[in-house]
């Protein structure tokens, strides 16, 4: 019988390349007129969730208080990418509106502190699912597929937020994105490539020659997967917090659909996905069932979202490129990002026989 695998902790110690000068930050912190009102007097211990690909992220702990700190990654990055400043615009707003974004606290962009500019939030308690369900979940009745669902309403209510009222209206530049989108990353593949991928072109050609119409103009996330969100375990059927809102911006809502259906892994796949937390019993649904049930939560037209999963797939290439090289060049040790070439190259086909139909 194979073992049930088990979910990795949330937390680490820090990586030894990725510590910061934590005297300094302690005094920052204890200093700040937005955290005035929390109880900083205890000697400050830090631990880091190991868990993401591109922004460090660290728990903050001064005795009873928690905080979490986000900042971009070590080393250079592309203009538009990690932006801790966008972050605390949205959130400071997002949350009193849309309960599933955490309270931030401050955004701090003096680079003297830490070495980068940085945002605290509020630290929320639960579990992000990742590649095994934790024990807590794992006998809650059909809890593979309610959890999939309430990451697709957690999205559908997000595109329907009304950025006007929640203060958002300035956010970004609507007209013309999904094609700014498409250009970008082109200009980050062409940054990060090392060797010659025939597909990333091709994709790159076609999908320019064919971009969709706007449906409606959201608040898009930019990044919503399932290791983005947080649940509870009383609460399998919705999401209790989604993270790194450091590139969220108006747009398409279906670039979000996109890449969720991107990295959601079914029965069949030849190239595999993101994760999906194993452990329960019971099955996920598939791309098109997650398709769907969006389709009926916003009323949205989802006849075009062939092509929104294939920028999403070519776009999780440049993704997996970017880092490969940021390992490559030193500047990250984080042994996962070793192969991201080949997995790149994978992606990239995988892209192009999507389009190939």
């Amino acid at each position: 019988m194979t073992p049930t695998p088990k979910a990795a902790p949330e937390t680490a110690p820090v990586r030894a390349d990725e510590q910061m000068d934590w005297p300094r930050l302690t005094d920052y912190l204890r200093q700040h007129p937005s955290l005035a009102e929390l109880d900083l007097s205890g000697e400050m211990s830090v631990l880091q969730f190991p868990g993401g690909h591109a922004n460090l992220t660290y728990l903050l702990r001064f005795g009873e208080t928690e905080l979490v700190l986000r900042r971009p990654p070590l080393g250079p990055i592309a203009v538009g990418a990690p932006d801790m400043g966008r972050e605390f615009k949205v959130l400071s707003k997002l949350h009193k509106v849309f309960d599933q974004a955490p309270r931030i606290y401050l955004f701090c962009d003096n680079e003297a502190v830490i070495g980068a500019p940085f945002v605290a939030t509020e630290r929320r308690v639960g579990f992000v699912l990742r590649a095994a369900m934790p024990e807590e979940m794992i006998a809650i009745p059909d809890v593979n597929r309610r959890v999939s669902h309430a990451v697709i309403d957690a999205m559908a209510g997000l595109h329907q937020v009304d950025a006007d009222a929640a203060g958002l209206s300035d956010l970004g530049r609507p007209e013309g994105f999904a094609a700014r989108q498409v250009a970008g990353w082109h200009k980050r593949w062409q940054a990060a490539e090392e060797d010659e991928t025939p597909a990333m072109d091709e994709v790159f050609a076609r999908l320019q020659a064919d971009i969709p119409a706007t449906c409606r103009i959201s608040i898009v996330h930019n990044d919503l997967k399932m290791d983005n969100c947080q649940f509870r375990a009383a609460a399998p059927d919705k999401v209790a917090t989604i993270f790194d809102w450091d590139m969220a911006t108006l747009g398409d809502p279906l670039m979000d659909l996109g890449m969720f259906l991107a990295y959601w892994h079914e029965e069949g796949d030849t190239v595999p996905r993101a994760p999906q937390p194993l452990g329960a019993p019971g099955p996920f649904p598939t791309r098109a069932e997650m398709t769907q049930r969006y389709g009926a939560r916003t009323g949205f037209d989802i006849s075009r979202i062939a092509w929104y999963e294939t920028f999403a797939l070519w776009k999780a290439a440049v993704i997996a490129q970017q880092l490969y090289i940021r390992y490559r060049r030193g500047q990250t040790k984080d042994i996962r990002f070793a192969d991201n070439n080949k997995r790149a190259e994978k992606l990239a086909n995988l892209a192009a026989e999507r389009l190939r139909g």
